[in-house]
């Protein structure tokens, strides 16, 4: 009988430690020494859909008290590379983890990939959850995506905070970044990602998808000054594909602007320097 219990103790510890082996996320280029505790972007006991017109989006909710809306970036982004933010804000605030369309869990859909379909999509997963106004904090992709989700949902948007993401039109910068470099990148993680993805199979589609839509957008006064509500735009010093230049000019045409540049860090500052990041925040959020 003891041996019997042994075993039994021994096959459920096994198959435990399998379990959260199989659940532990990385996000794109994670260092070693990053350990991710909880499976942000894959967690079942916080992970939900919504219908969004042509496909099902995922997100997940922790927290309670203000909702604040999180987007992620863009092709290497996901909502793991938030943990550090869902970590922080869970604790005073509803958060609310959206997985872009064609991104992590959430479907690709059939329609062209456009900032006001993913805005579309983030107002439809903030019904599902709140009747309340949002706090919205969008990174690159993520960052554009909140600027639409501030023009076309005023009345739902208490407060933002956008970083890297600046002025961008047509013939500015040329996307033309493919599925097959970005694996080569980084394999471990788009090995993740495509376990993830309800069609594996369209992650070259979903490069296509987002190349054609930033090569055709137009960023600028027109959009940016219908945001009526507070933003706090944020960028990197050495942010490479969002310069500093454009990112203020960007944030000139919102009315109820502030920037906050951080220094010595690229285009995801909060991954170089969280508490720089967290520090302009905080009072930004009082």
């Amino acid at each position: 009988m003891y041996s019997k219990l042994v075993t039994a103790f021994i096959f459920l510890f096994f198959l435990s430690n399998v379990e959260a082996q199989q659940k532990k996320l990385i996000r794109a280029f994670q260092p070693a020494n990053v350990v991710n505790k909880v499976p942000y972007g894959n967690n079942p006991k916080a992970g939900y859909y919504v219908q969004a017109n042509d496909a099902k989006i995922y997100y997940e909710v922790y927290g309670k008290g203000q909702p604040i809306v999180l987007m992620h970036g863009g092709l290497f982004g996901s909502t793991v590379e938030f943990s550090d933010f869902i970590n922080h804000f869970k604790k005073n605030y509803q958060v609310i983890a959206i997985s872009t369309r064609g991104h992590g869990k959430s479907e690709l859909g059939t329609e062209p990939l456009t900032l006001e379909q993913r805005a579309t999509d983030a107002m439809a997963v903030i019904n599902a959850v709140t009747k309340d106004s949002v706090v919205v904090l969008g990174f690159s992709d993520g960052g554009y995506s909140a600027y639409k989700l501030g023009a076309m949902y005023p009345e739902r948007v208490k407060k933002m905070i956008v970083m890297g993401a600046g002025e961008v039109r047509p013939g500015l910068r040329e996307f033309k970044f493919t599925a097959k470099q970005a694996q080569e990148m980084d394999k471990p993680f788009w090995e993740q990602q495509l376990k993830l993805m309800p069609e594996p199979n369209r992650i070259e589609d979903l490069f296509t998808q987002v190349a054609n839509c930033y090569n055709n957008v137009t960023v600028s006064k027109d959009l940016l000054s219908a945001i009526k509500c507070p933003v706090l735009v944020m960028a990197g010093d050495r942010d490479g594909g969002n310069p500093v230049e454009r990112v203020v000019s960007a944030a000139r045409f919102i009315p109820k602007s502030q920037i906050a540049i951080i220094p010595n860090a690229g285009h995801g500052c909060f991954l170089e320097n969280f508490d720089a990041t967290w520090a302009c925040i905080v009072p930004f959020l009082k």
